[in-house]
């Protein structure tokens, strides 16, 4: 027989003698019954589900170390804040980086940044960019970067023509004239 909570009353007869014995069920106390089996499961699932310290198999595989890596110095680091958001900040590495910036605050509340910052790539070449960054977005320069390749006569050719009809009404602007 399946243990159940309830509540258990004797029923005694006209003699005061126990007739029976009465058995009410609790829902309640089922009810709790199941929520304290419920956080005991959740409890184990924790507890399962928790990092083993003592373990191998539940450490990640570290990444093999970069045979190139080391620490890189700071040779100067300067910062100015000046509370009112104006800024300067500019710092150098030993191997070549260098950063630079200017802050200003702008006319929208957003701060308005003057700068530039200059590295060398893995074969050996310097690339430096200027960079604004303020209301009209951001705008970086710097010849490393790639440019266009020029436009063949051809397409020149039509922008000009374009340019020059530009005033003209063509025959799809033109008002249409109803025949009746």
């Amino acid at each position: 027989m399946p243990w159940q909570v309830g509540v258990y009353k004797l029923v005694f007869g006209k003699s005061g003698s126990i007739h029976r014995l009465a058995f009410t069920p609790s829902t309640s106390s089922l009810h709790a019954t199941n929520m304290k089996l419920v956080v005991f499961a959740c409890l184990v699932a924790v507890a399962v589900a928790s990092p083993q310290f003592g373990r191998q198999s539940f450490r990640p595989i570290p990444a093999a170390p970069r045979q190139d890596y080391r620490h890189i110095a700071i040779l100067s680091d300067n910062r100015e804040d000046h509370g009112d958001g104006n800024f300067k900040y500019d710092f150098e590495t030993e191997n070549g980086i260098k950063v630079s910036a200017l802050g200003r605050p702008g006319s929208a509340g957003q701060s308005n940044i003057e700068g530039n910052y200059k590295f060398q790539t893995d074969d050996g070449a310097v690339v430096e960019v200027r960079y604004i960054a303020d209301e009209n977005g951001y705008r970086a320069e710097s010849p490393s970067f790639p440019t266009p390749h020029p436009l063949p006569a051809h397409a020149i050719e039509q922008i000009r023509f374009a340019e020059a009809n530009r005033g003209r009404e063509s025959p799809s602007q033109a008002p249409r004239r109803r025949l009746f």
